[in-house]
């Protein structure tokens, strides 16, 4: 399942992002993953979950961000939780375009029974109808 966190900048996103990381650890069975842009939230996390700074990936659209998320996946089968800040700090995409990752997640989270928790930068007063079924 994805869940879908939106806000403008400064809202306190990350915030609560960090947070539900946190709480979540043990309540999952299964590995954590935080994907990040940066590693600024390396002192805020547990460490018991494993934190991705991405920039160092450079992904730019967002099938390279689902290949990488396949290529973790592939790698680690016990991975639970994903947890992605700022998906359009990592992909240079715009909302109405990602539309086709958020299809694919959906189809990663069902077939590896993933739940994906995601921050979107942006005022979602009027959601593109692919978002709705997944903001919390």
């Amino acid at each position: 399942m994805i869940h879908v966190f939106c806000g403008k900048k400064g809202s306190g996103k990350t915030k609560a992002l960090i947070k539900l990381a946190n709480q979540s650890v043990d309540k999952v069975k299964g590995n954590i993953v935080y994907i990040d842009d940066d590693t600024k939230a390396t002192l805020q996390l547990g460490t018991k979950m494993r934190l991705v700074a991405i920039n160092e990936f450079n992904l730019k659209s967002h099938d390279d961000f689902y290949g990488f998320l396949c290529g973790m996946l592939s790698r680690d089968y016990d991975i639970d939780t994903i947890f992605v800040d700022g998906v359009f700090n990592i992909i240079d995409d715009k909302l109405e375009h990602t539309a086709q990752l958020f299809s694919k997640m959906d189809i990663l989270a069902n077939k590896y029974n993933l739940e994906f928790y995601v921050n979107i930068g942006c005022e979602c007063l009027n959601p593109p109808q692919f978002l709705k079924n997944y903001i919390t």
